[in-house]
Order: structure tokens, then sequence, then C-alpha cells
């Protein structure tokens, strides 16, 4: 793929980008794909996508450059494209509805932490695997004694020579049950204050003395884990960024992790449609009762209000600036949104929200990824986007710790009361 659509980008126009992303999935999508969306023709694009190989697609898409296009073009996995260019490309990509990597994790999170810290070697042996959904990451930061203050977490990695020595727990370990690469925050050393003595790395999911145990939530799926580690190997060129500098590290990574868990395709729940209450309109048209419409149209305001702050915080980046605490004004409020909006797609469904006859159209997907989406509108998957919006408001960080963060970072007030903040690691109380 690509090797005769390669993109210029080299004093491309807008117009031009936008034209050259509809050549090339002209070139690539199946015969028809393209024409049906132009058409409204939704039984003929149901049949293309369904009939599509996805895996072969992703792994197209991202040796195309196309599916990270803001990621260095020299590393095989991008097309080094300013934000303001991607966002031609990406509105293309939109509305043609071109299947996307589910790999969130590792593009939105992986990704940026790797061009921003990774060595020269660890970006071109890892960007590649993530932009074609070759190589699945998850995030290893959470643990049992350590969620809301992932610095106060206890997992140790002793260095051995060239490599390290890891030995301890995380909890709540998206995708780690298929996950090739995690990103690593360990304790290297116990002397220092609780930020300062943590190292970032990559760690193979595969390695001996790695064991993932699945968690099955109140949707039936077990897309979070528990990972242990017993005297697992670490190489110490899968150390990213300078030792014992790991938690500035991990703040790129968080930083990012706001952003991808609040845009469109993150994993913070099943959206009811691209394009949501529209969706929700045209599925019960008309809406007669007065106070669904006040809860629509409320819901309308809020999702336009998601979107500027988006788009301010993309115009942000596009004048050179790092990721900034505006990516917690979006999880915040994209959290509590779709909480809401998933609990208006069930109330207006009424009893066919609770109960609903079972078919082959709404037989549960079968398969690990199931949960990641394509699941369509039937009432089974409503009411699954419902139950797993429950967890939007605590997974990538608490709306309590959003709250603070905003309130210390935005508003600048002051930050909480924490005496371990100064005392070294292994001198702050902890339970047993």
């Amino acid at each position: 793929m690509g090797d005769g659509m390669a993109l210029d980008t080299t004093e491309v126009t807008d117009t031009e980008l936008r034209e050259q992303t509809t050549a090339f999935l002209r070139e690539e999508l199946p015969p028809g794909w393209m024409d049906a969306i132009d058409t409204g023709d939704e039984a003929r694009y149901s049949e293309l996508r369904r009939a599509l190989d996805y895996r072969d697609w992703c792994r197209r898409l991202g040796e195309s450059g196309y599916a990270t296009p803001t990621w260095p073009a020299e590393y095989g996995a991008g097309l080094s494209l300013a934000p303001g260019q991607a966002k031609h490309v990406n509105e293309v990509l939109n509305h043609y509805k071109v299947p996307r990597p589910f790999n969130i994790i590792g593009i939105g999170m992986g990704g940026p932490t790797l061009i921003t810290w990774g060595s020269e070697d660890q970006k071109r042996d890892l960007l590649r695997g993530l932009a074609t959904n070759e190589e699945i990451w998850c995030q290893l930061f959470s643990e049992p004694g350590a969620g809301s203050d992932v610095a106060g977490l206890s997992t140790r990695a002793e260095r051995d020579g060239d490599e390290w020595v890891l030995n301890g727990q995380k909890v709540w370990t998206t995708l780690a049950h298929i996950a090739r690469w995690g990103m690593l925050l360990a304790r290297t050393n116990a002397d220092v204050p609780k930020h300062k003595g943590l190292s970032y790395f990559v760690l193979d999911m595969q390695a001996p003395g790695v064991e993932v145990r699945p968690l099955v939530q109140i949707t039936g799926d077990a897309e979070f884990n528990e990972v242990f580690f017993d005297n697992v190997r670490v190489p110490d060129s899968m150390r990213v960024g300078p030792e014992g500098e790991g938690w500035r590290v991990a703040i790129t990574t968080l930083m990012n992790e706001r952003v991808s868990l609040s845009g469109a395709g993150s994993l913070a729940g099943d959206a009811v449609g691209g394009s949501p209450i529209d969706r929700l309109i045209s599925r019960h048209q008309p809406v007669t009762d007065p106070l669904m419409r006040q809860r629509l149209m409320e819901l309308y305001i809020e999702g336009r209000l998601i979107r500027f702050n988006n788009q301010r915080a993309g115009d942000k980046r596009k004048r050179g600036a790092e990721m900034g605490p505006e990516g917690s004004i979006t999880k915040l409020m994209q959290a509590e949104y779709n909480q809401r909006l998933q609990k208006l797609a069930v109330d207006l469904e009424g009893v066919g929200g609770m109960a609903w006859e079972p078919t082959e159209a709404t037989a549960r997907p079968e398969g690990p990824l199931a949960y990641l989406g394509g699941m369509g509108e039937d009432r089974p998957a409503i009411a699954r986007g419902f139950l797993r919006a429950q967890a939007n408001t605590i997974e990538g960080g608490t709306s309590n710790v959003m709250r603070n963060i905003l309130g210390e970072r935005v508003l600048g007030l002051p930050k909480e009361p924490d005496n371990s903040r100064e005392l070294a690691w292994k001198d702050i109380p902890r339970s047993a």
C-alpha cells in the first residue's frame, strides 16, 4: 500500500491535503465504499464494512502514515504533519467512516511519549508496530495501593548490570491480556521522595515472570486486568528517559491520556454514534416528551462546548505548545457528559432499554475485542453502553482528581496538603 500514493507534505495546501487523502482512500478502500457514503447507502456500506479484512486494513493504513499523520515520517509511521494539517486528513477519514486502529492506548499515549522521550532506536523499533495496530500497548501505572496517587507506587525495579529486575503488581490495566508492550512506571530508588525515585520502561508483556489476570466488569467483558511481576528482567535499553526521571516522562503519558480518553473512538465508553445527538433524534423521531427534548438540547450544548474546548487545545498545539492541563477539562466534561448521554439513550428506549427479544442481529459478538465497537445501535448495545459508561468517571483519573488538577494548574489554587511529598519513599507510612 502507498507505494504510488506517498503524500507530499511540502508546502501542501489544506485543499490539496484533502484531495490527496481522498485519492488515497479511493485507491485503497473496497470499490463502492466511498460512493455508498456519499449517497447515504447504509446497507451497501454495512455490507462492505463486514467484508473488510480489518487487520490487513489497519496494517496498510498505518504503513501509509494516515493512521498517525502527525508522527515523524522517518520512522515509517506518520506523515510529519502539523496538527492543523492533520485535522484536514482526519476529517476526510471520518467522513468516509474509515476503520481506525483500536490501539488507542498505544497511539494516543505510548507513541507521543516515545516521540518526546524515546531514543532513536526505540522510535525506530516501536512506532511502526503501534501505527499499524500489529502491536497493542497497555499502561502499567495504577496499583492496589497507588491509584489516584500514582507516585506512591511500590513496584520495584532493581539494577542488575544492563538489566532491571522487576517485582510488584499493577491493576486496572486495560488490554493487558492482548498487549505486546506495556508502559511501565516502577520505583528504582526508595531513598528519595516518591516523585523523584521513579523510572519509566517499555515492558515486553510476553517476558518470563509476567502474569496477567483478567477482571470481569459489569458489562460481562474483561477489558481490565491485574498484572503481576515476578523477577521480570527488563533491558536498560527499554528505559524511556533518564533514570529517576520517570515521573516527568509519565506526565507526558498522562497529559495525552486525558485527551485520548476524551476524544472520539476512545475507550471512555461506547458512543451512541459518530454524531450522538443526531443519531438519537433520528432513532426516536419525533421526540414528543418535552422533558426528553430538554435533555437532548442540554446534551447538544454540552457536546458543542466539549468540541470548542478540543478546538482550543488543538489550536494551542498547532502553535507548538506542549500538551497542557486543558486535556483534564475535556476528560472531566466528556466523562460526565457520556454518562448522561448513555442514560438518555436507555430512557428513550422505554421498557425496551431493559428487556428485548434476542435475535441473530442482536447476538453478542465473540472474541477478545468485541467490546471495542462495531456492535451497532441494537438494544443490547445501548444497554451495554450505559453500563460501560459508569467507568468513565474513574478510568484515566477520577473526576475528583481532574478537579484537583484544574484547581491547581488552571485556577492557581494551592495544592492539597501532602506531608509525604518531601519524605523519602521508604519513610512514608503505609498500610501492610
